[in-house]
């Protein structure tokens, strides 16, 4: 099995092909986040109005946190910083040109998420920690996700060995200023924390979704002529698949170049979450092979200087 977690060490790296992605270092801008937060709520005898911003989200056996738009939570030229560097980062490496209103949540004692999964809001979930992980108090507090080996259990399953809890779950640690990205429709949840009633001992975090996919160009390349381009790579998509098409859901997304001269180069598959229903696979092959092939085949018009475009591919009923 390919591993589905791919940690990166900046902020400016690429992921590798995968549907759930971890980036270390994400903002800059992080430690400020965090201290405006233990500022508002560092003295608990006081009556700052800006303490009072919580949502006691209880939904029995489900979801139970605490949470707040985290727009309104913080200073605005802060906040702003953020989402650009979070939107841009979405555009760049999935194709997505937006994020939902995102939530800021804290898990205090019992405060926990069991599985789950995120339909319609988004084709990418993401969660921004602001936790200081390594200083923390509590126990619990990990996103939790199914391993692909229990998704696809009987096809993929090794049957003659046991299996034990890190063969079923991806543990992912809420470290501070870290990044994860993921497909929601993977059941998934966050482990209760133990330990924490103040909030600023918690698990902190900045969640919700990458939307709008559609082409994000950097350079003079016109969406017009692109447009072209994405019709034949359909085409070329729909002559490989045939009625198989219709059993694919999710999207998949290129990064490539255009030089000065029109020509593509530096193709190469950055994230993708498609899904054969019936568990089969050979149709999520043979896209990935036509998509790349059409964006290879690629010819633009003459320009002064060249282009970079994130090109996502939706399939089903994703938006």
């Amino acid at each position: 099995m390919e591993r589905m977690v791919k940690r990166q060490q900046s902020r400016k790296s690429v992921p590798a092909p995968g549907r759930t992605f971890v980036v270390d270092r994400f903002f800059s801008g992080a430690r400020q986040m965090r201290s405006h937060f233990d500022q508002v709520f560092g003295n608990p005898r006081g009556a700052d109005p800006r303490r009072f911003c919580w949502d006691a989200w209880n939904v029995p056996g489900q979801y139970r946190l605490l949470r707040t738009p985290a727009y309104h939570f913080f200073q605005k030229s802060l906040y702003e910083r953020f989402h650009r560097e979070l939107v841009l980062w979405g555009r760049r490496n999935l194709g997505c040109h937006d994020i939902s209103p995102p939530w800021m949540s804290c898990y205090i004692d019992g405060c926990e998420q069991n599985f789950h999964g995120d339909l319609p809001h988004g084709p990418w979930s993401f969660v921004f920690s602001l936790t200081p992980w390594s200083e923390r108090r509590f126990t619990g507090g990990e996103t939790l996700l199914l391993r692909e080996q229990v998704l696809d259990f009987w096809r993929a399953a090794d049957l003659s060995r046991g299996m034990e809890e890190q063969d079923v779950l991806e543990s992912i640690e809420p470290e501070m200023n870290r990044l994860v990205v993921f497909d929601p429709r993977i059941p998934h949840g966050v482990r209760r924390v133990a330990g924490a009633h103040d909030v600023r001992e918690g698990r902190l975090v900045i969640h919700g979704w990458f939307v709008n996919p559609r082409p994000f160009i950097e350079g003079p390349l016109v969406e017009n002529e692109l447009s072209g381009a994405i019709a034949q790579i359909l085409a070329r998509v729909d002559r490989a698949l045939g009625d198989a098409g219709a059993e694919l859901d999710g999207m998949v997304s290129h990064r490539f170049q255009v030089s000065p001269s029109g020509r593509v180069s530096g193709a190469s598959l950055l994230a993708h979450s498609l899904r054969q229903r019936g568990g089969a696979s050979s149709a999520t092959t043979e896209v990935l092979k036509a998509i790349e092939a059409g964006i290879r085949e690629a010819r633009f018009k003459p320009r002064k200087a060249g282009s970079k475009v994130t090109l996502p591919v939706v399939f089903g009923s994703r938006e």
